[in-house]
């Protein structure tokens, strides 16, 4: 059964910084407080064989394209307009 917990006292910072968090992610402030809760008490273990197998299957489909750094910031400021 879920329980209420009240937070008090929380830091100025830590409680714009889970604002902003909540915002961007489209939640409630309650829920991206709980969803920072649990990505720090439950941490999911990482499947590494998938995550490695994953990665080749993308570079695959890239064709074995390199990208820049410059080119990689570029894209990202692009996707942000």
């Amino acid at each position: 059964m879920p329980t209420t917990l009240t937070l008090k006292n929380i830091p100025d910072e830590v409680y714009e910084r889970l604002k902003a968090a909540a915002v961007a992610h489209r939640r409630s402030l309650n829920m991206q407080a709980i969803v920072c809760l649990e990505s720090v008490l439950l941490p999911r273990r990482v499947d590494v064989a998938a995550r490695l197998a994953r990665a080749h299957a993308l570079r695959k489909e890239l064709g074995g394209a390199r990208f820049r750094a410059a080119d990689v910031d570029a894209i990202k400021r692009e996707g942000r307009r």
